[in-house]
């Protein structure tokens, strides 16, 4: 699926598209599972969705690209089968579920710098840079965002300035910047309004042929974003048991210095069990068959031991 299908929409809804392919899932026997949150990954988990229900005609899986606030306050609520967040979730977000919490890291990718600017098809950004005294048109994220918690976690580890205002958020308060909705909504206004800079999800910019900014890592060099410079960042990732883990700034000469996991979040109990078997064999596709389908949107396939954690985390969901 290209991203253009959906550019400008908050949401993508699969059941319509699962319905239509199959003319199936409405049977006494049909399970649908509702989910929300996060745009970075919702490229990757749509074609997951759609592949899998695609051999299992009676599951119906409806994801709402709203988000990583919204998923997480949608997950608290209730009100979805499972929540994803690139933000994973804080201790006070979890204690608010009385059921318990279960994050799985489902896939990985880097957050770049995209660019509009007329004769430039090549930039590199020093973490002092430098730049012409012109209108420069900063595209920033209007909704609760994981995809800015990612990359105002990267800018508060190589600046105390920024760390202090406006520090790690989801939904900083930005002293400058055009707000957009969703990585897709972001990627649209780049490309749309000339001088403009805005930070997106890798494969929205690849999808797009979009210019993306080659960025000074720690050791002080210049890495472009790619599967190779994103699974150099991940190498330094040591998962914990509670499967959250940060690469904020890493220190590897070859890795490129914004990449996250990225995470689904499920309930430790469900009352419909139905719904918990489909959950459960849909997430487990995602971490192995489905890590086939990564690399062509962009992603970067998970490293074996974080799928080997993620597989025995799904047998612990009752």
């Amino acid at each position: 699926m290209r991203i253009a299908q959906w550019v400008g929409s908050a949401s993508i809804t699969l059941s319509a598209l699962i319905l239509s392919s199959c003319g199936g899932g409405t049977g006494p026997s049909a399970v649908k599972l509702q989910g929300a949150g996060a745009s970075f990954p919702a490229p990757l988990y749509s074609k997951w969705f759609k592949t899998y229900s695609t051999n299992h005609p009676n599951l119906q899986i409806d994801y709402q690209s709203v988000g990583s606030g919204g998923g997480i306050k949608s997950f608290i609520d209730k009100t979805v089968d499972f929540g994803a967040s690139d933000a994973a979730m804080t201790p006070e977000e979890i204690a608010k579920v009385d059921v318990g919490v279960q994050l799985l890291p489902m896939t990985s990718g880097s957050i770049v710098l995209s660019y509009s600017l007329e004769g430039v098809t090549e930039l590199k950004l020093s973490r002092k840079a430098k730049l012409p005294d012109k209108a420069i048109n900063v595209v920033v994220r209007a909704d609760s965002s994981g995809t800015s918690f990612v990359f105002t976690k990267h800018l508060s580890a190589i600046s105390p300035e920024f760390a202090k205002s406006p520090g790690v958020n989801k939904m900083p308060n930005w002293a400058v910047g055009t707000k957009s909705k969703g990585n897709e909504g972001v990627t649209a206004a780049i490309k749309t309004t000339p001088g403009s800079i805005g930070y997106i999800e890798y494969g929205y910019a690849m999808t797009q042929k979009m210019p993306m900014v080659t960025l000074e890592n720690k050791s002080g060099a210049f890495v472009a974003p790619t599967t190779a410079s994103g699974q150099a960042a991940l190498a330094s990732a040591e998962l914990p048991d509670n499967m959250i883990a940060w690469v904020s700034d890493p220190t590897a000469k070859d890795a490129y210095p914004i990449v996250t996991f990225t995470w689904v979040l499920c309930y430790k109990q469900y009352t419909d069990k139905a719904k918990l078997q489909a959950l459960k064999d849909v997430l487990l596709y995602g971490l192995t068959d489905g890590q086939k389908d990564a690399e062509a949107l962009g992603y970067i396939p998970l490293p074996a031991p974080v799928v080997e954690k993620g597989k025995a985390a799904i047998q612990s969901i009752q």
